[in-house]
C-alpha cells in the first residue's frame, strides 16, 4: 500500500497537490490547502465536481451566484462548471481538503490566478 508524506507532494503557492494520474492513476486529485489570510483562489471552473472541506479557519467562499462564509467543520459541494473562489477570511491560516473527481486537475480561470 502506497503511503505519501504530504509534505512531500509539490507545493503550488497556499498548498500541497496529489495528482491521482501521477499515483498510479487514482481517480481523483487532492490540494491540501493551507492559506495565510487574504489568500485564495480566484473565481475558476472545472468540468468535474469538487468538495472542499473545512478543517480550520474561515473563509468567503463564491459558489455560483451565491456567497457564503465557511469555517471548521463545513464542506462544500460544487458541481461540475460552477464558477467557484475562496479567499481567506479568518485571523489565522486556512486549512482545507480539495477534492477534485477527476485524476488531473483541469482548470478554467475566469479571473486572475489567485489572491
Amino acid at each position: 500500500m502506497p503511503v505519501i508524506k504530504q509534505s512531500e507532494l509539490p507545493w503550488r503557492s497556499i498548498a500541497h497537490e496529489l495528482i491521482g494520474d501521477d499515483h498510479g492513476g487514482v481517480a481523483l486529485c487532492i490540494i491540501f490547502v493551507d492559506a495565510e489570510p487574504g489568500r485564495g483562489p480566484s473565481l475558476h471552473k472545472h468540468p468535474y465536481d469538487e468538495v472542499l472541506i473545512i478543517q480550520e479557519g474561515r473563509a468567503s467562499a463564491t459558489v455560483g451566484d451565491e456567497e457564503v462564509e465557511v469555517e471548521a467543520g463545513d464542506v462544500v459541494l460544487i458541481p461540475a462548471n460552477t464558477p467557484h473562489a475562496f479567499t481567506n477570511s479568518g485571523d489565522g491560516n486556512l486549512r482545507q481538503i480539495d477534492i477534485h473527481a477527476s485524476p488531473r486537475f483541469s482548470t478554467e480561470w475566469l479571473e486572475a490566478n489567485e489572491t
